[in-house]
């Protein structure tokens, strides 16, 4: 399929189409750019334009004071990226406040070339473009895990289409240093690392992805992390930071460091999850690091420590719920942003639909968010660990939402349901359309486990009490599908849900993050229930979940034949669905080495379903037992696929009632 603007990802600030013509690539071009922007250049040679003196159709670039209507606010080290695009048959002009702004202005026409098979060319719009948040990035936990070089770049060459801007780099862990410091080898020797063991980013290789980053127009942002998180460095040095040793040794690596990331003004030390006990500890390593000309980025909050100012800090990250705005200083939303604990589809709807820390756009104190995923649980290989975060569509989703700004609701009130109609339900479709044409192009070769799921309807039951037993036989099991169920004296009656997950209690809990039940009760049992229609018989896959394990948590994996701890079914026309053959049955929950393996449904192939023709009925039968759990995640995912699970059948109907409707009718029909 050739793109269209409609298929921007993020979408642009303001967008008029001015003529049916186009732009034509793959010929000879002049190009007037007095920045000589690599990111142009790049995308000029891989749409085919050779430059050209003499060429009538022309590419020009102009910096310019201001552009209107445009935002704009002050956070150090982050220029205007502001910018415009007139594309006609014979010209496109770019104007910028900023160099950065032409290289997101290239980054929409690589975006704009896309799909085009023959002929490549670029529809003649006018676009006037501008982020709501400065900063938009993602955290690669290097330290817990290892992604290798190559696809550190791939990160950024295909992130970066997207205008994300940040590249926050945890270099260093307890498992493992992952940094090479000239000073002190013994750092990233395998005998100090207890997971992914020997292996590291020689400094020549950091500066090989700073270089790539900065060509992209991503800011590197490195954290060696002090003095918490730091026992790879106390095995390896036989002494912790916070020693007269510890500081002196800590500065020579800051040297390294600094010298390695030369466009990096911002250096993150973590700082938080330990006691500070050396006097004076993190003022003085903030002294330091100012000394060099950088600036500080910190966790928040710190334990016993009060941020501000004073301190050192310049930056703060905040995390879980206790992270709060520190004022005089701008700080980074990532307290809900733990792709770690998302399941594919729930959670990327929530921080999609919500806004940034309660703000529609950027500030001095609000600089935007950054998706970050921690490897607490081991897992294979980065692609498992791509694939099990859902990093991709989790990173995109998030930036689109810095970029555009809005969200009607932060995630503490707004939760992670998918309305079934209305104004946000529209946007997130718009949101999913865009990105399923973009997995199936530029993102085509990386791991994305996102199917399409706002055409997925269920009736969800109000939860009957169970006397703590998963298979109480209850009402919906003996009467089938109803509205309205009698029982105990009681009536209960179901809700609409929409999407192919959902929490009925989420990861963090109630009065936290909204879920489908405000306030559920253990020891209960609910039904989601819909049926399906196809238009023939044959077999399909299907995504299932009912327990998403975060791959940070230690909980028990489920029994042999069991799909989850608490008891769940899942039946397909009265045929129950058997659970996966579990690689680690009731596996020892309680040692974070233990490797996740294929108790995620990312983590396996699709399960495959008989369809028959015409409706088939859809039940999950799901008790709320949850025994000796910390996180009490009360859940399920069900859609159908293909059968290698890659993308969703749209010519299918979920309905709860039967119900095909004019629109629906004809998909299935086609």
């Amino acid at each position: 399929m050739e793109a269209k603007v409609e298929h921007l990802l993020p979408k642009a600030q303001k967008v008029c189409r001015i003529s049916p013509e186009n732009f034509s690539l793959n010929r000879n071009v002049r190009v007037m750019d007095a920045t000589n922007n690599v990111a142009l250049q790049a995308f000029l040679k891989e749409a085919g334009c050779t430059a050209s003196e003499s060429a009538e159709p022309s590419i020009e670039v102009r910096l310019v004071e201001g552009i209107s209507g445009a935002y704009d606010y002050a956070l150090p080290h982050y220029d205007n990226e502001a910018y415009t695009v007139s594309i006609t048959p014979q010209k496109v002009s770019i104007t910028a406040v900023a160099p950065i702004g032409v290289t997101r202005a290239a980054q929409t026409l690589c975006q704009l070339a896309e799909g085009w098979d023959n002929g490549a060319a670029l529809e003649c719009v006018n676009i006037t473009d501008w982020p709501a948040f400065k900063l938009r990035g993602w955290m690669q936990d290097v330290g817990r895990s290892f992604i290798s070089v190559q696809e550190l770049k791939r990160e950024i060459e295909l992130l970066s289409r997207f205008k994300v801007n940040t590249f926050h780099w945890h270099l260093t862990e307890n498992q493992a240093w992952r940094f090479e410091v000239k000073a002190y080898p013994q750092l990233t020797k395998a005998s100090n690392m207890t997971r992914f063991a020997g292996k590291f980013y020689t400094q020549d290789e950091c500066r090989e992805v700073a270089e790539w980053a900065k060509q992209h127009g991503v800011m590197i942002i490195p954290e060696i992390d002090m003095p918490g998180h730091s026992e790879a460095f106390t095995r390896a040095m036989d002494h912790t930071m916070q020693t007269d040793k510890g500081v002196e040794e800590l500065k020579k690596i800051i040297d390294e460091v600094v010298d390695v990331f030369p466009d990096s003004p911002w250096l993150h030390i973590g700082a938080d999850e330990v006691a500070i006990t050396y006097p004076n500890f993190l003022k003085t390593i903030t002294d330091y690091i100012h000394s060099k000309g950088r600036k500080v980025v910190v966790w928040n909050p710190i334990n016993g420590v009060t941020i501000n100012k004073a301190a050192g800090f310049d930056m703060t990250q905040m995390w879980s719920t206790r992270g709060k705005v520190i004022n005089g200083m701008p700080n980074i939303d990532c307290r809900y942003n733990y792709t770690n604990h998302f399941d594919v589809f729930a959670d990327l709807v929530g921080i999609y639909k919500s806004n940034i820390y309660y703000s529609q756009k950027g500030n001095a104190e609000v600089a935007g968010t950054i998706s970050a995923c921690w490897n607490d649980r081991k897992l294979k290989d980065e692609e498992q660990i791509l694939r099990q975060n859902n990093m991709y569509a989790n990173i995109i989703a998030s930036a689109e939402r810095a970029w555009l700004g809005g969200g009607e609701q932060y995630v503490e009130t707004g939760g992670t349901m998918l309305p079934n109609s209305g104004k946000v339900y529209d946007e997130f479709c718009d949101w999913e359309r865009r990105f399923l044409f973009h997995k199936d192009h530029s993102l085509h070769e990386v791991p994305i486990p996102y199917v399409k799921q706002t055409h997925v309807r269920w009736h969800i039951t109000d939860a009957f009490p169970n006397g703590g037993t998963a298979d109480a036989q209850l009402p919906p099991d003996t009467e089938g599908i109803k509205d309205l169920y009698e029982y105990n004296g009681k009536t209960y009656g179901v809700t609409l849900a929409t999407g192919a997950g959902i929490y009925l209690r989420h990861t963090w809990g109630e009065g936290i993050v909204p879920a489908f039940y405000a306030y559920p009760k253990e020891n209960t049992t609910t039904y989601a229930m819909t049926y399906v229609y196809s238009a023939t018989d044959r077999t399909v896959g299907a995504l299932i979940e009912t327990v998403n394990y975060s791959r940070s948590e230690r909980d028990a994996m489920a029994p042999a034949g069991q799909w989850d701890r608490y008891g769940s079914k899942v039946m397909v026309n009265d045929e129950e669905i058997p659970a996966p053959e579990w690689t680690s049955p009731n596996g020892n929950g309680g040692n974070s080495e233990t490797l996740l393996t294929n108790e995620n449904f990312t983590g396996r192939k699709a399960a495959q379903v008989k369809l028959r023709k015409g409706w088939n009925k859809v039940v999950l039968k799901l008790p709320f037992n949850p025994n000796g759990v910390r996180l009490k995640k009360w859940m399920f995912t069900f859609v159908l696929t293909d059968l290698d699970g890659n993308h969703a059948l749209e010519d299918v109907v979920y309905s709860p009632t039967k119900s095909l409707g004019a629109a629906a009718e004809q998909a299935v029909a086609n």
